[in-house]
């Protein structure tokens, strides 16, 4: 797999059947290792590693209703009375990350309500802070570690 803007992490892998897995320490089983795994995990690692969030407080891959439509998140942070914190889009590195992919995490974003979003494609990482009244976007350099107050609002 090609290297990623992230620092390095240390990973769990399996090869079954000519295949190769990687471990997700928040599923907790082995997941195909598919470009855009390769990214969800690093992102799994940053968030755990690098901005202290605990496991518990983060999930991955599961499935939301958007205007009738059943849609999979790829990781979310919830905060500790439950509302979300933090929603990642998270793309495989040949894809462009564009205009459209932040329409889709901003439709994801009015039925989940999160407070920031990331959306990485493992090379470029993009972090903003959602203004929810103006149905917009402020641009950030980094996201808040677990210990900042953001997070315990």
């Amino acid at each position: 797999m090609q290297n990623l803007n992230f620092p390095s992490y240390n990973f769990r892998f399996k090869n079954s059947e000519n295949k190769v897995a990687i471990f997700d320490e928040i599923r907790k089983k082995f997941i195909l290792l598919t470009p855009e795994e390769w990214v969800r995990q690093h992102t799994i690692q940053f968030l755990l590693q690098d901005k202290k969030y605990p496991k518990s407080y983060i999930n991955v891959e599961k499935l939301i209703k958007v205007n009738d439509l059943y849609k999979r998140y790829d990781v979310v942070i919830f905060r500790p009375d439950g509302a979300l914190f933090l929603l990642i889009e998270c793309k495989a590195p040949e894809v462009k990350i564009t205009q459209e992919t932040f329409n889709q995490i901003a439709r994801y974003n009015l039925t989940l309500k999160a407070c920031y979003l990331m959306v990485t494609n493992g090379l470029n990482h993009y972090f903003c802070q959602m203004d929810l009244e103006n149905e917009a976007y402020i641009f950030l350099t980094d996201l808040p570690n677990f210990s900042n107050n953001q997070f315990h609002k």
